[in-house]
C-alpha cells in the first residue's frame, strides 16, 4: 500500500483532500449496501447510457490475467467489477477516506485488489506495469500533462487507454459561460438534475475541453472505439429521463464528428504507441 505525505501536495490537491474527507463521511452507508453489479446485465442494452456502454466495451475484452490500472478509484466501483472479470487490478486515489470504502467494499466482496494513495501526477509503481489503464471522471480533477507523463510511463507497450469523461468544447462552453445560460437556464436545470441534492462538484475541477483531449490523445495512437454523449443530458435535462436521454444519444450518432463540439461527455479506447 502506498501513500503520499501531505506536505508534497499542491494546494488544488489539499483542497480536493478536504472536499472527498466530507464526501466519504456522507457515503459510509456504503458499507452497507449490497454491491450493485447490474452493469454486468446486458451492458449493450443501454445503448444511450456512456457508463453502460464503457462496460460493454470492457466486457467484451478478454481482461483475464491482464493487469488493469484504475485512475482515481474513488469507492472503488470500477476496481471492483474489473478484479470481478478476473484482471489482477491495482487502484489508487488521492483521499484516503474513499480508499478505506474502498478496501472494505472489496475485501467484503473477496475480491484481491492492490489500492494505493496516491496523486495522479506523481505515481509511484515502475514503468511498464499495466496492459489497460481506465480513467473514468477523474481527468478533469487532475493536471492534465503530469498526470499524462505517468500514465504513458507506466503504460506497457501498446497498452489501452479507456477514458469515459465530461468534456465540453469550447464553443459550446461559450455558451455554457453566457449570461442567459449561467444566471438564468444553469441554476433551473441544477435543480433539476440533482433535485435537492448538492452536486458532487468539487472547486478545482473544470470539464475537459478539445485542448485536453489533444493532450490526452497525443501519446496515443487512432482511437479503436469512440463516442460521444449528452448534448443536452446532463446539461438541460436529467439522465433519469430515459426517453429523451436515448433521442439525445440519436442526435449524437448521427451528426458524426460535429459531436465533438455538441458532447458533453466523451467514451474512446486507444493504444499507447509506446515502443518495447
Amino acid at each position: 500500500m502506498q501513500t503520499t505525505s501531505n506536505d508534497k501536495l499542491s494546494e488544488r490537491q489539499r483542497r480536493e483532500l478536504e472536499y472527498h474527507r466530507d464526501h466519504a463521511v456522507k457515503y459510509q452507508s456504503l458499507l452497507d449496501q449490497p454491491f450493485d453489479w447490474s452493469v454486468f446485465d446486458r451492458p449493450e442494452r443501454k445503448w444511450w447510457n456512456a457508463y453502460w456502454q464503457m462496460y460493454a466495451w470492457l466486457c467484451a475484452q478478454d481482461l483475464k490475467g491482464k493487469r488493469v490500472l484504475v485512475v482515481g478509484c474513488g469507492f472503488g466501483d470500477d476496481a471492483i467489477r474489473l478484479a470481478k472479470l478476473g484482471a489482477s487490478v491495482t487502484a489508487f486515489d488521492l483521499s484516503p477516506d474513499s480508499l478505506a470504502i474502498a478496501r472494505a467494499i472489496a475485501q467484503r466482496e473477496q475480491l484481491l485488489i492492490d489500492f494505493g494513495e496516491m496523486p495522479a501526477e506523481a505515481l509511484t509503481y515502475a514503468n511498464y506495469s499495466f496492459d489497460l489503464i481506465v480513467a473514468r471522471d477523474i481527468l478533469h480533477h487532475v493536471d492534465v500533462p503530469a498526470t499524462m507523463r505517468e500514465l504513458e510511463r507506466v503504460a506497457r507497450p501498446e497498452a489501452t487507454f479507456l477514458v469515459n469523461e465530461i468534456y465540453s468544447h469550447s464553443v459550446t462552453d461559450l455558451v455554457r459561460r453566457s449570461a442567459l445560460v449561467s444566471k438564468v437556464l444553469y441554476p433551473r436545470m441544477q435543480k433539476l438534475i440533482y433535485g435537492a441534492a448538492a452536486p458532487y462538484i468539487t472547486e478545482d475541477e473544470r470539464k475537459l475541453t478539445e485542448a485536453d483531449l489533444k493532450l490526452i490523445t497525443a501519446p496515443l495512437q487512432a482511437p479503436t472505439m469512440r463516442k460521444y454523449f449528452n448534448f443536452l443530458v446532463n446539461r438541460l435535462i436529467p439522465d433519469r429521463m430515459e426517453t429523451v436521454a436515448k433521442a439525445d444519444r440519436l442526435v449524437l450518432r448521427t451528426v458524426g464528428a460535429l459531436g465533438g463540439v455538441l458532447a458533453g461527455r466523451i467514451l474512446f479506447a486507444a493504444r499507447f504507441r509506446k515502443a518495447a
